[in-house]
């Protein structure tokens, strides 16, 4: 008791963090985070759809090859566009992580099964070598 009495504030930071991740859980955000290197197997094995969620400055900066631009802020008037995906594995990128992970949620929301999100989004793609495009 005494521990928690004089750390109080790294008890309380614990506590919020711990219920941020528990909050995303229950809320059904945030998607399976997946590696740089299995976002590439999923592509190659299972042939994933890649939905870039940055806005449209960001996009035309550079992406992944044969990915699908919907803006987050757009994603649920433009799911009909991917609807005939539904059974294949989809993979959503930002520019680091976490607006795809609200997108993620969205699609699992949406019927989605396997909805994956990149870790590290497109700079983790782009630090690891991969091919971009600004097609």
């Amino acid at each position: 008791m005494e521990f928690i009495q004089q750390n109080l504030m790294w008890v309380g930071l614990a506590a919020a963090s711990g219920g941020m991740l528990l909050w995303q859980m229950v809320n059904g955000t945030g998607g399976n985070n997946i590696s740089v290197n299995e976002a590439t197997l999923l592509i190659n094995r299972q042939d994933a759809v890649v939905v870039d969620v940055r806005e449209t400055a960001e996009w035309s900066t550079g992406h992944i090859p044969n990915s699908r631009h919907m803006a987050l802020g757009h994603l649920g008037k433009h799911l009909s566009e991917i609807e005939k995906f539904k059974e294949k594995p989809i993979i959503v990128v930002c520019a680091s992580g976490n607006r795809s992970g609200a997108a993620c949620g969205t699609l699992k929301k949406a019927g989605y099964q396997q909805v994956f999100n990149l870790a590290g989004g497109i700079h983790a793609w782009g630090d690891a070598g991969l091919p971009m495009t600004k097609k």
